[in-house]
């Protein structure tokens, strides 16, 4: 009994742990796609319309911020997957 929770906790952390790395790889993934495509629609309305560039770098860093936010959340979550997993407790519950 004591061997076969063993071998579920382990398989559990496991797991965990390889969600963990999608998940902070993914919002990382996200963020640079995202700061790749703001910062290149940035630069293609400045050469439009240069007199425009003060409100448009205002509304980038704006975006670029809640981008960052986002990431964030993600490695947020990871942690709180890591370090408090809801489902270790669930499983321990049952054995």
């Amino acid at each position: 009994m004591v061997e076969s929770t063993a071998a579920l906790v382990a398989q559990l952390q496991g797991t965990t742990a390889i969600v963990v790395a999608i998940l902070i790889s993914a919002g990382a993934l996200g963020t640079a796609l995202g700061f790749a495509i703001l910062g290149g629609k940035f630069l293609e309305g400045a050469a439009r319309q240069p007199e425009m560039v003060p409100m448009l770098q205002v509304k980038m860093f704006i975006i670029a911020g809640l981008l960052d936010a986002v990431s964030m959340i993600g490695v947020g979550i990871a942690l709180y997957f890591t370090f408090a997993s809801p489902f270790l407790a669930e499983l321990l519950k049952h054995v």
